[in-house]
Order: structure tokens, then sequence, then C-alpha cells
């Protein structure tokens, strides 16, 4: 995947892409089929099993504060100190940012948002209450894609393009990513609402 979009970037073809996209969902309904069959079916996840589920989710993400970290230190490195070459202000000159009080903040506001939908979804699943587990999981799912969607109406108001100097590679490279993540997570967040509606879940 990483090599066939490097080539779509270089104005190669883009079937390696789809061939790695393929490869992945693949893999990712394989896992999840492990998963559930693991699990649900034949009770392999003791609870050395869970510490270890535990385990990998926190060191994931302690990896993701690590990957974001060095976006931002990227950022705040051109900012804070811009170099002569990009017109020693910040941001360069002839780029125009797009303005934070309108679909950035409401993208903030979105993500705030889905954070409570997941966590009463969360409760109401320590409650076997299956109805409300359903309904705040939907409400999440939907903030996630409908993040998505502001995201790419984002990009395509944008002024300023990924080559357009430091500025718009840290600006695309940066939320592209966190956009990416907001994409996987809604997938995942789908998997578990068909799982609360196979009744795959228990508040043990």
């Amino acid at each position: 995947l990483t090599t066939g979009l490097s080539s779509w970037f270089h104005n190669y073809e883009n079937s390696l892409v789809f061939f790695g996209l393929l490869l992945m969902i693949l893999t990712m309904i394989q896992w999840w089929r492990d998963i559930i069959r693991e699990s649900t079916f034949q009770g392999f996840h003791t609870s050395k099993v869970y510490n270890g589920l535990r385990w990998g989710m926190m060191l994931f993400i302690i990896s993701e504060v690590c990957f974001f970290f060095a976006f931002f230190w990227a950022y705040f490195h051109s900012s804070l100190a811009p170099n002569v070459d990009i017109g020693s202000c910040w941001p360069p000159i002839n780029i125009f940012p797009l303005n934070p009080f309108q679909i950035p903040l409401l993208n903030t506001a979105i993500l705030l948002a889905s954070g409570v939908s997941v966590t009463w979804a969360h409760h109401s699943l320590m409650n076997n209450d299956l109805k409300s587990a359903t309904h705040s999981m939907i409400v999440t799912i939907s903030l996630g894609f409908y993040f998505t969607i502001l995201q790419m109406l984002e990009y395509m108001e944008a002024s300023f393009s990924i080559s357009d100097s430091i500025y718009g590679s840290t600006f695309f490279v940066a939320t592209g990513f966190h956009g990416l993540h907001v994409i996987i997570g809604s997938t995942f967040l789908l998997m578990c609402l068909l799982r609360i509606l196979m009744n795959h879940f228990s508040s043990s």
C-alpha cells in the first residue's frame, strides 16, 4: 500500500494502491472473524488474553502520541522560527490559511461530541442496556463520517496544496493522517455496532 501510494503520488499507475487496499481489507475481515470466533464462540479470551489486549492497546496509543508529536514538532519548529526560504514569516508569503473558526472549529466540536457518545455507548454496554448502546454507537459512527465529509470539503476549499512550502506539507500530512485515523476508527466502531446487534457483548 505504501509503495502504491508513493508511485501514485509520482504520477505512476494506481493499480498497486487498489491491490494494497484490497489486501488490507481482506486482512481486517479475517482478523475480525478470528477475534469474534475466539472470544464469542470458543471462549479463548481468558484474563491473560484480556490483559495482553489491554497492554497492546496502551502501547498502540503511546505509539500514536509519538507519531503525531513528530508532526506537531515539525509545525512548531517551522512556525516559531521561520526560515528565510519561506520569507522569514509564518504563514509563508502567498499562503492564505483557512479560518480556524469555521470548518476546523466545527470538526473539533464533532470530535468532542463523538467522544461523549462513544462513552455513552460504553457505559450502556456495562449496564446491559443494548438499546442505548446501539443508539449511541450509531450517533458516534455518524459523527465520524460527518467529520470525514467536512474534512474533504475543507481540502477542496483550501487555496494551497501539499506542495506549497512547509506550511502545506505539515497541514495536509497532519490533518490527512488524522482523517485517516477517524475513517479507520469509524470502520472499527461500525464492526462493534454489528456485534452489539448480534448480542456479542455483555457487561462482564
